[in-house]
């Protein structure tokens, strides 16, 4: 079994602080939701034989764009803030506009 010592030997983050290795999870918990919003619009993409984006792709957006948003304040990333923070309006827009249908 793995444990979080070899887990961060692994990814090469053996000299970073715990509180750090929980940071950085928590970015790639982020990553992970926007990567999982692109395989369900895919999946359903294929199923129905043409492009369709799924509400959920929309809630898993503003999920992810959350927790990537605390993130880069964490790290102190303007420009991935930025990014960020323009999607996130972007996603709220959306999840209107599904909303009032």
């Amino acid at each position: 079994m793995m444990t979080i010592e070899s887990l961060k030997f692994f990814l090469g983050l053996k000299d970073i602080s715990a509180s750090e290795t929980i940071w950085i999870f928590f970015g790639l918990l982020g990553q992970l939701i926007f990567f999982t919003r692109w395989l369900i619009q895919w999946i359903l993409s294929e199923k129905n034989s043409k492009s369709y984006i799924p509400d959920v792709f929309w809630w898993l957006s503003l999920g992810g764009g959350f927790i990537t948003l605390i993130y880069a304040w964490h790290i102190k990333s303007f420009p991935f803030m930025l990014a960020q923070f323009i999607g996130i309006i972007v996603y709220i827009r959306n999840i209107i506009l599904i909303s009032k249908k």
